[in-house]
């Protein structure tokens, strides 16, 4: 390939860039905003889970175990109610999620060892809060009903009992189970695919509807040529991006790399490639930028988000789009991302993915380059 072409294709490129403010805003604001609003804005975690309360019984021991139900990271009870009308206008509003009503006699029936029932309200319109908010208070009565029965057994002489499973849980990779250490690298994928392919599938498809094309197809320049010279501006304009990210996430967020840097940067420059490529080729196969646009925005944006295991768990999906995610470049990526963000891997556990994103570059080139020469060029 001539480097003085591709400087050329890369020169106009780069001045058609700083003509345009949309597409610089589109390079640079966006990751920024997406940073910022994914990183404080979108939360997986369940804490502070606003609860109300209707105790009928209106006992020391029933205060007890509601303070120490408030006391919990996960729970804040927000109000003490009068009756279970009052508490069904509350969670009927979104004014509370959990809804607790302890029965009259509730300490009576405690102190003569008959069954305790206490009724629990949950909101289920959100399946996942509602699941994890669940676990959370069934946890909390489960550990509340051990301490009665140690209390219980220390008031009869006798010993405690030892359960026969003793489950030591502890949880690697994100110890807090804090979402942003996930989310946070996430984003670089999405703001790859902004950049990389967003932008770039207008930049053939411009040349068509200023007739430039034409212009093009008679100079002594080579499809390869012409395609290296469109990428380069977008590549050193979404590395920055990246590296901006990377920075952001440990600053703002405390978001840190466990595994080699240099490793993400390989990695970031190969998927930034897919993109690239990716977004050339619509380009070049619509002829319109309008039309790329929206393509692009189909095939590339929001299958990242919701096909890629960054969001949506994969293994919930139905099977023929677990199978589509497996053609979804984000979802390699991703899963690099979190090898590197949070398990600390290395080349040998990630070289697959590695090897797919290195293929779909190639064979994405040889699309671009074929229906290029099609065109004439």
């Amino acid at each position: 390939m001539n480097t003085t072409n591709i400087k050329a294709v890369a020169r106009k490129e780069y001045y058609h860039l700083i003509r345009d403010f949309r597409s610089l805003y589109l390079a640079f604001f966006i990751p920024l905003l997406l940073i910022l609003m994914f990183g404080y804005a979108l939360s997986l975690d369940v804490d502070n889970v606003e609860t109300v309360v209707v105790d009928h019984d209106n006992t020391p021991l029933s205060r007890d175990f509601i303070q120490k139900l408030d006391a919990s990271p996960y729970f804040q009870v927000v109000q003490w109610l009068p009756d279970t009308r009052a508490l069904g206008d509350y969670i009927d509003r979104g004014k509370a999620k959990l809804g607790i009503v302890i029965p009259a006699g509730w300490t009576r029936s405690m102190g003569s060892d008959r069954e305790t029932p206490v009724q629990l309200i949950l909101d289920g319109s959100d399946p996942n809060y509602a699941g994890i908010s669940r676990g959370y208070v069934t946890a909390f009565v489960e550990d509340y009903n051990a301490h009665r029965l140690v209390e219980f057994l220390d008031r009869q002489g006798l010993e405690e009992i030892n359960t026969p499973i003793d489950a030591r849980v502890r949880v690697w990779f994100n110890e807090d189970l804090e979402s942003r250490l996930f989310i946070v690298p996430g984003i670089i994928a999405i703001i790859i695919m902004i950049v990389g392919a967003l932008l770039t599938s207008l930049v053939i498809a411009r040349e068509y509807e200023n007739g430039t094309m034409e212009t093009i197809r008679s100079l002594p320049i080579r499809a390869q040529e012409f395609l290296v010279g469109k990428a380069i501006p977008y590549f050193l304009i979404a590395m920055m991006d990246v590296f901006i990210a990377v920075f952001m996430g440990q600053i703002l967020f405390g978001v840190v790399m466990k595994s080699s840097f240099w490793l993400f940067v390989v990695a970031s420059a190969i998927y930034l490639a897919v993109a690239l490529t990716l977004g050339l080729l619509i380009s070049s196969l619509t002829k319109s930028q309008q039309v790329a646009n929206q393509l692009a925005i189909l095939i590339t944006y929001l299958p990242s988000i919701l096909l890629s295991d960054f969001v949506f768990p994969v293994v919930n999906m139905p099977r023929i789009l677990q199978l589509i995610t497996k053609v979804v470049p984000a979802t390699y990526f991703i899963n690099i991302l979190n090898g590197l963000y949070l398990r600390n891997l290395g080349i040998h556990y990630l070289w697959r993915d590695y090897a797919v994103l290195v293929v779909m570059f190639a064979f994405l080139s040889v699309l671009n380059v074929f229906f290029l020469k099609k065109e004439g060029l």
